[in-house]
């Protein structure tokens, strides 16, 4: 079984499926996908995401703020995302984190944002899923100061093997997306082989980033099985082996998912 453990489901692009969110998921289910972690960006999704949860047995949510989504100039209330997240089937806090690529000038924003996310990840438990883009410095600088002993991932990650090697330090996972199979992703690429195995996770980040050979469509939960086939042979290991890992450590990461 494979997990899509990041996708946008109430974003997606279901022309394909004539609107049908149904038979989108039984498309991914049909190539092997057991679970999926529909993401949350915003205030305003908060409640699309956990209404999906509520009516797919195998779909489960986070809750939190995209750094690109902050509203009216300031950092998402505490107390509002903590009684966001006080529902079964929300188990991951986020997406969160920095984006210095479209929104130099709001870092310091960003930065509180953040750095609320991880002080709801240290009162709940509850893992962070952490988006990142030319932030490096700053991202590893939060995380650092958190200490959480529960950690999360990196989500869709497209940075460095320096940046992979001092968070898996810190105790967070890596997400590969289809990105790994751009044609000028070798960097990528070196960094996908040296993850270990057990902090490895898998996603499409649907509707965005379709893998080859599906790039300049609309992505969709299914395709992560491209991604993972991708992956293990680029790894060197059978597509079977690297969705048993991939799913154990989904299960390990979110246990309330499990």
């Amino acid at each position: 079984m494979l997990v899509d453990s990041h996708c946008h489901l109430d974003r997606l692009d279901l022309s394909a499926y004539d609107g049908s969110l149904d038979a989108a998921l039984d498309a991914a289910r049909a190539r092997g996908v057991g679970r999926f972690l529909c993401i949350g960006v915003s205030a305003g999704n908060a409640a699309a995401v956990r209404q999906l949860a509520d009516t797919y047995a195998d779909v489960y949510c986070s809750v939190g703020v995209h750094p690109l989504d902050l509203q009216a100039g300031q950092a998402p209330a505490l107390d509002w995302l903590l009684a966001e997240l006080n529902h079964p089937r929300v188990v991951a806090i986020g997406e969160t984190g920095l984006d210095y690529h479209y929104q130099p000038e709001s870092a310091p924003l960003q930065q509180d944002s953040f750095r609320l996310h991880l002080e709801a990840a240290r009162q709940t438990g509850k893992p962070v899923v952490v988006h990142t883009r030319e932030a490096r410095a700053d991202t590893l600088a939060l995380l650092r100061e958190a200490d959480l002993s529960q950690a999360g991932v990196l989500h869709c990650f497209t940075e460095d093997w320096a940046m992979a090697r001092a968070a898996l330090d810190l105790g967070y996972y890596i997400s590969l997306s289809g990105i790994v199979t751009f044609r000028n992703a070798e960097a990528l690429r070196e960094v996908a082989r040296q993850v270990p195995a057990d902090r490895l996770l898998v996603e499409t980040d649907a509707p965005y980033l379709a893998p080859v050979p599906h790039r300049g469509r609309p992505n969709l939960p299914e395709y992560v099985r491209d991604v993972a086939e991708y992956l293990a042979v680029l790894r060197g290991v059978d597509v079977e082996t690297l969705a048993e890992q991939t799913t154990a450590n989904f299960a390990r990461l979110f246990p309330l998912a499990g």
